[in-house]
């Protein structure tokens, strides 16, 4: 009896650790790539434009055309990217967000916080236009969804456990965001 308990008790540590070497090496995997993944996003995207205030109807079926799988998944399919994967969640690299979609700037860098929730957290918009906010009753929860303001991109969702001046946290997908660069 001790020994069957043993046994079982190795078999399942073993279980437990490859588990968790697949995830870790899915993990990095998914971070090493998204670099190219947004650039190939933006390369290929007729939609993007960082000065092109007009706004962005496109149907679902062109959006997942031209952009990643990850990146459709998130702003059209309003998913989540795991936490802790976005280079932006620890960035400090100064400039401005953009939706990854259709160029929106969406916050500053001097918005951003290290919130610690595992995503890219910003306290205020770069303006009032730059963001939608739709109740989201998903989950059994009732919290404010996030949206980019051009192309009604999902971005994440807003909560009010932030720091001043506006006591807001947004905490957005890093996968619909890009930087550019001061």
């Amino acid at each position: 009896m001790l020994v069957s308990i043993f046994v079982t008790t190795i078999y399942a540590m073993y279980k437990l650790l490859f588990l968790v070497l697949f995830i870790s090496q899915t993990a990095c995997s998914q971070t090493s790539n998204k670099a190219n993944t947004k650039n190939n996003t933006m390369s290929k995207n007729i939609y993007y434009s960082t000065t092109n205030k007009e706004k962005v109807v496109v149907p679902d079926s062109v959006w997942k055309q031209i952009l990643s799988p990850e990146v459709y998944a998130v702003a059209r399919q309003k998913g989540t990217e795991r936490p802790f994967t976005s280079p932006f969640e620890t960035s400090k690299e100064v400039g401005t967000y953009h939706c990854v979609a259709c160029g929106n700037p969406l916050f500053k860098s001097d918005t951003k916080f290290d919130s610690g929730c595992g995503w890219p957290s910003f306290f205020d918009p770069i303006t009032k236009g730059a963001i939608i906010y739709t109740p989201d009753n998903t989950h059994g929860m009732t919290r404010t969804e996030v949206q980019c303001g051009k192309c009604k991109g999902h971005l994440g969702h807003v909560f009010e456990d932030g720091p001043p001046p506006t006591g807001l946290r947004y905490c957005i997908n890093g996968v619909v965001l890009a930087l550019e660069k001061k």
